[in-house]
């Protein structure tokens, strides 16, 4: 338990005029703060009807005064709930009485930090609160709701332990250098890290589609000049979002557009055609869509028939981990059916962004991408998670090359520890005051 000397109060209840305000107090002068405002000390978990009053004895608000003792508490500490009416005026009157009793104001994020440093919450379940707060879906809602719950923590746990397994196993082979048998070479010590390996391989797909859920899929649209991505913008939008003309080179700049889908987010990006040009503006304009291809998690190439395969260069240069999609348009001109199929691991469809047919198809692949349909274990991520796990890789892959190749068990030992320090980072195991001072900093006020 990390004590706190100092008792923090904060408006936890949103802005504005509501029927019910609520303000919150954490920290050791919570019981004395609870008779002062009671007149008595209350009874722990039970809502009490009280008049709130001021130094001077004027009722400042009437409302529920609910008292949860330290340890069975939010934060681990005293805790204090004040529920009245829900004017600005009347809660900050409120607060600022709390305060004349011996609180201060909370910073944001405070409570939930103070959750974790007390053992209550781990830092990917104080980190899906936040999640839980700002899901823009029920889909994301869900998989936050997961994460809270531990979901997430639990699958990372699991990994952590085989990874201090290895490592175990990989340092106890070090402490025998002078026996005649070659410990490194003992073929459990290689099946462990391989299992390892697809462990590690299978959580990062899935916090990559966590991520997708909560932050939103970013697609971005490229293709050549007049090949319907404007068209196809506005197709998904619902609205005549972008200029669409006949004239190619109309998209100079990078046109970005939310929109849900059944409540999944995506965050689309309508670029300048790729072509060689000699015009500054347009060639400005390529060099930002060649920008969004490396940071979009799909690139949706939109060709015709005649241009398709040539067009697949555009996804030479992308990252390894992003997905492709290609959108055959303009099958309204080819009288072609709209339909689907994978070729090499790419999915296609063809569709025309002009008359719509095709398009649900395109909707409900962007929808699975986005997380959609991930099952019951879905949980919310973080871009921090998807990059620590990135490093746990890159260490296990140098371990696996120490092992197999330089024959370095003071090399492998090394790397396992580091990868055990990535991944700890994850659920606050190892972390340092400048990343808690940036995740709760993201908070609201009060929470």
């Amino acid at each position: 338990m990390n004590q706190h000397t100092d008792t923090i109060a904060a408006i936890a209840s949103a802005p504005g005029a509501a029927g019910v305000g609520v303000l919150r107090i954490s920290g050791p002068q919570v019981p004395a703060i609870a008779r002062a405002l009671l007149g008595r000390t209350p009874r722990p978990r039970h809502a009490h009807f009280t008049s709130f009053r001021d130094a001077q004895g004027q009722p400042v608000d009437h409302g529920l005064l609910l008292h949860f003792p330290a340890p069975s508490s939010y934060t681990g500490e005293h805790v204090l709930e004040l529920q009245g009416h829900g004017s600005a005026v009347l809660l900050d009157a409120l607060l600022h009485r709390v305060c004349e009793l011996g609180a201060r104001l909370a910073r944001p994020g405070e409570f939930t930090e103070r959750a974790f440093l007390n053992g209550k919450l781990d830092l990917a379940q104080a980190e899906a609160v936040a999640d839980l707060i700002a899901a823009r879906s029920q889909a994301a809602a869900r998989a936050a709701l997961r994460s809270m719950e531990g979901v997430f923590s639990r699958r990372v746990e699991t990994l952590l332990q085989a990874l201090v397994a290895l490592r175990v196993h990989v340092e106890a082979a070090i402490d025998f250098p002078e026996e005649e048998i070659d410990f490194l070479a003992d073929p459990a010590i290689a099946a462990q890290l391989a299992a390892l390996r697809v462990q590690l391989d299978e959580l990062l797909r899935e916090t990559q589609r966590g991520l997708r859920l909560n932050d939103g899929l970013r697609v971005a649209i490229v293709g050549r000049p007049n090949a319907g991505k404007s068209s196809l913008l506005n197709a998904l939008a619902g609205n005549e979002r972008a200029i669409v003309t006949a004239i190619a080179g109309t998209t100079r700049d990078v046109l970005r557009e939310s929109v849900s889908l059944d409540g999944i987010a995506l965050e689309l990006a309508d670029t300048a055609g790729l072509r060689e040009t000699d015009d500054e503006v347009e060639r400005e304009g390529v060099r930002r869509a060649h920008g969004e291809l490396e940071r979009a998690d799909v690139a949706l190439l939109v060709t015709d028939d005649q241009h398709a395969n040539t067009d697949l260069v555009l996804f030479a240069h992308l990252p390894a981990d992003s997905e492709r999609l290609v959108l055959v348009n303009k099958i309204d001109l080819a009288h072609a059916a709209p339909h689907a199929e994978t070729r090499d691991g790419i999915r296609w469809l063809w569709a025309s962004a002009k008359t719509g047919e095709g398009l649900d198809a395109l909707r409900e692949h962007l929808k699975q991408l986005a997380g959609a349909g991930s099952g019951e274990g879905a949980f919310s991520a973080r871009r921090r998670h998807v990059l620590a796990l990135e490093t746990v890789r890159e260490h296990l892959a140098r371990t696996a090359h120490a092992l197999a190749v330089s024959r370095a068990g003071e090399l492998a030992a090394e790397e396992l520890r580091q990868a055990q320090h990535a991944l700890g980072e994850i659920t606050g195991s190892y972390s340092s005051d400048d990343l808690l001072g940036a995740i709760f900093g993201s908070f609201c006020i009060g929470k």
